[in-house]
């Protein structure tokens, strides 16, 4: 039996509206690490991450359930792959969820868009590509802002942007795989598994530390709104998106969520980058752009 396409039914026309789908996937995407800072006076970061990813698992396994698209020979046959990549997005999100400790919301969230740079490594490596003139550039400028907002006086913040950085290479490499092993699966049960393996890494980390513990009322609503908003939605619009827009353009937009990101910090902790971050941000984003744009200039007609 053939995989099935993941179809979002009924197909109301909210999903058509393509500009309003982008606002809603800013929105949603910008609030990872605001989540990671709400819950930090709550729970240990593995803890929280292992609640927001287990809620998230059991969202979409109601979902696939209902719409009839659960096989798990689909698990049993790329059973390594889901673990490999299970573990990569638990150790990430870990990181994110203590780096929230060292580094503001909206700074770690600039640091983040070096998904990009690290995805582009892998295809150097990988696929043996070569950088044109302004994806050379791009990389320059970016790494240069990324220097500007690790190294600042204080070993908290260097910490923390080092974290977000471990962090990002380590999804980014997720991506890779993902991006190489994943084309004959259906999506939802793609998705669901991955959730299921990163849960269950996260669980066994969270054992491995001894930091198993019940959550608070206050912390399980935040938990919740968390697993919905930040994984389920924030990865359902990304993947609405990805479908309605071309790649190039899915990826500049993505470059906007810091901006949604800083803003969400302001209003809920009273908290901005300095201006030595701001600029480095600027010039991550500037280069990320840059090697976006120099990718669509090579890259097939989508």
């Amino acid at each position: 039996m053939p995989n099935k396409p993941l179809v979002y039914a009924p197909q109301p026309r909210l999903m058509d509206n393509v500009p309003l789908v982008v606002i809603f996937l800013l929105l949603a995407d910008s609030l990872h690490f605001i989540f990671a800072r709400l819950l930090l006076p709550h729970l240990p970061p593995g803890t929280s991450a292992m609640y927001v990813l287990g809620i998230a698992t059991i969202e979409i396994t109601i979902f696939s359930m209902i719409w009839g698209r659960v096989r798990f020979g689909v698990f049993r046959r790329y059973v390594w792959f889901f673990l490999s990549i299970g573990f990569l997005v638990a150790a990430s999100t870990v990181l994110n969820y203590a780096a929230v400790a060292f580094i503001d919301p909206g700074t770690a969230s600039l640091l983040g868009k070096t998904s990009v740079l690290f995805g582009l490594g892998f295809g150097l490596l990988w696929l043996h590509e070569r950088l044109n003139t302004v994806e050379s550039v791009g990389v320059l400028v970016a790494i240069a802002g990324v220097f500007v907002i690790t190294f600042q006086p204080g070993d908290y913040l260097r910490l923390g942007a080092l974290m977000v950085l471990v962090s990002t290479l380590m999804y980014a490499l997720h991506a890779a795989l993902v991006k190489r092993h994943s084309s004959e699966m259906g999506l939802t049960e793609f998705f669901l598994f991955r959730l299921a393996c990163t849960t269950g890494f996260l669980f066994l980390f969270v054992a491995g530390r001894r930091e198993l513990m019940p959550p608070t009322w206050p912390a399980l609503l935040i938990l919740v709104l968390a697993g919905t908003m930040d994984v389920a939605i924030s990865r359902g619009l990304y993947y609405i998106a990805l479908r309605r827009l071309k790649l190039t353009h899915h990826s500049i937009i993505l470059t906007l969520s810091p901006v949604a990101a800083i803003l969400w910090t302001l209003v809920l902790f009273g908290v901005t980058p300095t201006l030595p971050q701001l600029l480095g941000g600027v010039a991550v984003l500037m280069g990320v752009l840059m090697v976006t744009m120099g990718r669509a200039k090579v890259a097939p007609a989508d």
